[in-house]
């Protein structure tokens, strides 16, 4: 007998993941790969867009032939400041050029001072200036770089249409992609920034992400999803799934701190400090600041263990010591790492590692530290009058138990609790299409949620 599932395509940059869904929401099949980059027309590195589309098509062609499933909706999952451009006869245009491709400059010149300068366009479009970054200035790069082209353009889709477009032939467009800092959307409005319509960039009128398109595949009928951010996605869970005001803190080379429940305007001061705004599936946003937390923890690590002359993975063999944690939370002591702030190399060498007696000491002094820098960026996203009540971690540092216990140490009116949901962003794209598919309520999810103890009590 079929069993039925939702499929879902959860398109990162380094790994694609085809997964199935089963109606109680659990992993029934993964299929996960890595693709070598290609080059665009400049010879920048790109995805490998035609490679994708095959393996996509071949992925859901085998499925839909299994004896062992039946799908009964598909859904897309992809990173954000991206875009494709089609031609008069809806094909694909250009490359998908890659976000990283720097900026020439010139594109730009009068740009941010004709929309009121650039703190209050930024502001306005809770978008920091990133560049190729901002997928809407992508746009703007391709029409004044390649005019030629631009020319020939007739719909601009963000990846996750795309990657839909692909299968239905339906033009849309959705709101966790337009609010993915791409300089796009005017959140005091509503609605699409005026500077493209002035620049004679158009793109199709936002829709639900429930939003499904009825599409023949293989002569079957499936629910065809138009796809969502993956940030946007990963969070899908914890907004369905709970009912608690919360912040969600997704852990990893970098760590982004979420508060879907901060309706205040960005700031000059928070765009500053690497602060945004993603937008939610209800169309929120969802105030956010980003931490290179990752990354300046491990090229300390790298630190540590050259001092102290360990393996580089010594650090994950810790038994977390709760005196000295407790020690730390009851004195509070000045940073020694960071004590100026977060270095430009995210190092401060003239920290002298003598001072500590063993490995073990030195990295509980560190993560006390880091947590500290942690919070700076927490705080960014806390309205005036905060009303949330729980703190989930997710990530590779939700494993973390030092971690974790100093977060919750620095935020004892808090409940902070590690989450670990197995492909949250691709759970999160079922989901939204979940009610198309089956026409019932959600079945309960296993959010994985362990309670930090907050170390006061040792």
């Amino acid at each position: 007998m079929h069993k039925e599932v939702i499929a879902v395509f959860d398109i990162g940059k380094t790994n694609k993941k085809f997964l199935l869904f089963d109606s109680r929401l659990k992993v029934v099949h993964e299929k996960q790969v890595k693709f070598n980059e290609t080059t665009d027309d400049d010879g920048f590195h790109c995805e490998d867009i035609d490679y994708l589309e095959k393996w996509m098509q071949g992925c859901l062609a085998s499925a839909l032939s299994s004896e062992l499933f039946y799908i009964k909706a598909v859904n897309f999952a992809t990173y954000g400041a991206s875009v494709m451009y089609l031609d008069y006869q809806g094909k694909r245009l250009t490359p998908l050029y890659n976000y990283l491709k720097p900026m020439p400059e010139g594109i730009l010149d009068g740009f941010y001072d004709y929309y009121g300068g650039l703190e209050e366009f930024s502001r306005k479009t809770a978008s920091p200036a990133l560049g190729m970054l901002n997928s809407g200035l992508q746009a703007l790069w391709l029409k004044r770089t390649k005019p030629e082209v631009f020319s020939k353009v007739k719909s601009i889709l963000h990846f996750p249409q795309y990657l839909s477009y692909t299968f239905s032939h339906h033009l849309a467009s959705e709101y966790t992609s337009i609010g993915c800092h791409t300089a796009m959307w005017d959140f005091d409005q509503h609605k699409y920034h005026s500077w493209l319509t002035d620049e004679g960039i158009i793109l199709p009128e936002p829709v639900s992400n429930s939003t499904t398109f009825k599409t023949d595949i293989q002569g079957r009928t499936v629910d065809l999803g138009i796809g969502i951010h993956d940030s946007s996605s990963s969070l899908v869970p914890y907004l369905k799934g709970l009912d608690k005001k919360f912040i969600l803190i997704s852990t990893g080379t970098w760590c982004i701190f979420m508060n879907p429940f901060n309706y205040e305007p960005l700031t000059a001061e928070q765009l500053r400090h690497d602060s945004l705004c993603y937008m939610s599936i209800r169309q929120q946003q969802v105030k956010s600041s980003r931490l290179f937390l990752g990354h300046i923890h491990d090229v300390n690590i790298e630190r540590l263990s050259k001092h102290f002359i360990k393996e580089r993975e010594y650090y994950k063999q810790i038994i977390t010591n709760h005196d000295i944690i407790a020690s730390l939370i009851k004195d509070k002591p000045e940073r020694l790492f960071f004590r100026d702030g977060v270095p430009g190399g995210y190092v401060d060498e003239t920290i002298d590692l003598a001072i500590f007696n063993s490995f073990d000491e030195a990295y509980h002094r560190f993560m006390f530290d880091l947590v500290d820098v942690a919070i700076e960026s927490l705080v960014l996203i806390l309205p005036a009058d905060d009303q949330t009540t729980a703190v989930y971690i997710s990530g590779g540092f939700a494993r973390n138990e030092i971690f974790t216990t100093l977060l919750a140490a620095r935020l004892p009116e808090k409940e902070v609790f590690t989450s670990e949901v197995d492909n949250a962003t691709a759970l999160g794209a079922a989901m939204v299409v979940w009610e198309s598919a089956f026409g019932n309520h959600l079945p309960p999810v296993n959010m994985g949620l362990k309670k930090v103890n907050n170390g006061r009590s040792t």
